[in-house]
Parts: structure tokens; C-alpha cells; sequence
């Protein structure tokens, strides 16, 4: 993440901005010390990352899938149930 001091962040303030609503967030530090970042109001929080979903179309999953290795399992377990 860039960092950039308060002197810097005064005199391109309007391209650093751009540049937080597009995706990528800065940190405005004082003496060398990070103080805030900046980022866009509809950045993802960190931790609340959309889970569902993010492997579609990458693989398929066969129409036998409950079924698969039925007779390895009743071979193993008796096959009584």
C-alpha cells in the first residue's frame, strides 16, 4: 500500500483520491508515522469477503457424486443397513 506524507497528500490530494475510489487505498503519514488510510467507501471490509460463489465454472461436480464408491463403503462397513 503506497504511503505518502501530509505535505504530499495537500498538494495531490485530487489524484490520490481518484486513485482511492478506483481500488487502491493509500496511507497518509506524519513524520514517517502512518496515521490514516484512505480508501473508498464500497472498499470490502477486511474479513468480509464474499465466499459463495468464488470457484463458479471452475470445476463440475459429477451427477452420481452421492453415489460415488457406494460398494467400497458397503464392502467396508458390511453393506447390512
Amino acid at each position: 500500500m503506497h504511503t505518502v506524507n501530509i505535505h504530499e497528500a495537500k498538494t495531490h490530494l485530487s489524484r490520490l483520491i481518484e486513485k482511492a475510489a478506483k481500488g487502491e487505498p493509500f496511507i497518509i503519514a506524519k513524520a514517517g508515522k502512518p496515521l490514516v488510510k484512505v480508501m473508498a467507501l464500497d472498499a470490502p471490509m477486511p474479513g468480509a469477503t464474499k465466499r459463495t460463489g468464488f470457484m463458479a465454472g471452475q470445476f463440475t461436480v459429477p451427477d452420481d457424486f452421492d453415489c460415488m464408491g457406494e460398494e467400497d463403503i458397503e464392502a467396508m462397513f458390511g453393506g447390512d443397513a
